[in-house]
């Protein structure tokens, strides 16, 4: 008796090593779209969840962006509901927002999964994200300057959410489809649209593969793996300097700030590295958005530190302002326009 194809196989490993930890009797849904990924996905979230303990569903969502989105809705639900998922859920979203048309449909699509499983009581999402999204992730990340953050790509795991196959190809997910007699859609804007990351799929990435090798989305990958690990490091490092610089006695109170501010010495005998990403992370937590906090931001606060010669407010994103004053940091709503 022969086992199943290879790479029914892999999707299917890559689907109970990413539900191993929950436990029995929890609900899984699937982001079912009925592509190729989220198909073979579903698949073999229909396979190895009851094998676990687990039950699983579907969420569909549809954008509405198309013509006919609501028939590749409705065959996506169907394929799910023939693969044994329940409940199989569709969602209409309507896609509006800031930070143009692809970063719209993201947040509709995510704030549509977070309402069916808190709906469903859902332990957790599956996205059918693979390892080539991710080289792509990356490579947008390295053309836009980002920092290690951006760079470690999506994460495997970040509450709710789960990606269990990033480190599955997308040729792995259309060969499982294959293998299971499962036909998937296949969304002509992924390679012909007009948005840049249909445009990284559809032009640069083969050609990066016939200059540098067909290696280059396995090395990409692996690039966020190690820039995830490292970010993580920092950002531990970074909540352990902020912590110290807060707790030191105020020089000008004789007495611990209770929370307030930031001793300014502390804060500049770290490395410069570690020194601004503390400072970030500090911003961020005040209430600036990480999309809207550049690098230009993070070295106005590091000048208040290292740079001291009296200079006023620095103005952040989220209506904040950084000041210093008597040897600490503070970071306040302030009354300067970003």
């Amino acid at each position: 008796m022969t086992g199943p194809a290879p790479a029914v196989a892999a999707v299917r490993g890559a689907v109970r090593h990413a539900l191993a930890d929950l436990p029995a009797g929890s609900l899984v849904l699937v982001a079912c779209s009925g592509g190729p990924d989220s198909l073979a996905l579903a698949a073999a979230t229909a396979f190895v969840a009851p094998r676990a303990g687990l039950r699983a569903g579907a969420v569909v969502v549809d954008h509405g962006l198309q013509p006919g989105s609501d028939e590749v809705a409705a065959r996506a639900a169907a394929a799910c509901r023939a693969l044994g998922l329940a409940p199989v859920v569709v969602r209409r979203v309507a896609v509006t927002g800031q930070g143009g048309p692809e970063a719209a449909a993201r947040d509709a699509r995510y704030a549509a999964l977070a309402a069916a499983a808190d709906e469903a009581g859902a332990a957790a999402v599956l996205l059918g994200h693979t390892r080539d999204d991710q080289a792509e992730t990356v490579l947008l990340g390295l053309a836009r300057g980002s920092g290690p953050r951006s760079l470690a790509g999506m994460a495997p795991a970040r509450g709710r959410l789960r990606r269990p196959l990033l480190r599955v190809t997308r040729a792995e997910t259309l060969d499982a489809c294959s293998a299971q007699g499962l036909d998937p859609w296949h969304d002509p804007t992924n390679t012909a649209g007009d948005n840049v990351r249909s445009r990284v799929r559809g032009e640069l990435m083969p050609l990066l593969d016939a200059v540098l090798g067909p290696g280059v989305p396995a090395a990409l990958a692996r690039t966020a793996e190690l820039a995830r690990e490292q970010a993580d490091a920092l950002d531990e490092l970074a909540a352990g300097l902020l912590e110290r610089a807060a707790a030191l006695p105020s020089a000008a109170a004789g007495a611990v700030a209770d929370g307030r501010g930031w001793d300014v010495a502390e804060l500049a005998g770290a490395p410069a590295g570690l020194r601004r990403a503390a400072l970030r992370a500090a911003a961020v937590a005040a209430g600036a958005a990480p999309g809207a906090l550049g690098r230009a931001h993070v070295l106005a606060l590091d000048a208040l530190l290292v740079d001291w010669h009296g200079q006023g407010p620095v103005a952040l994103p989220g209506a904040l302002e950084a000041v210093r004053r008597c040897g600490r940091l503070f970071l306040q709503r302030g009354t300067t326009r970003e």
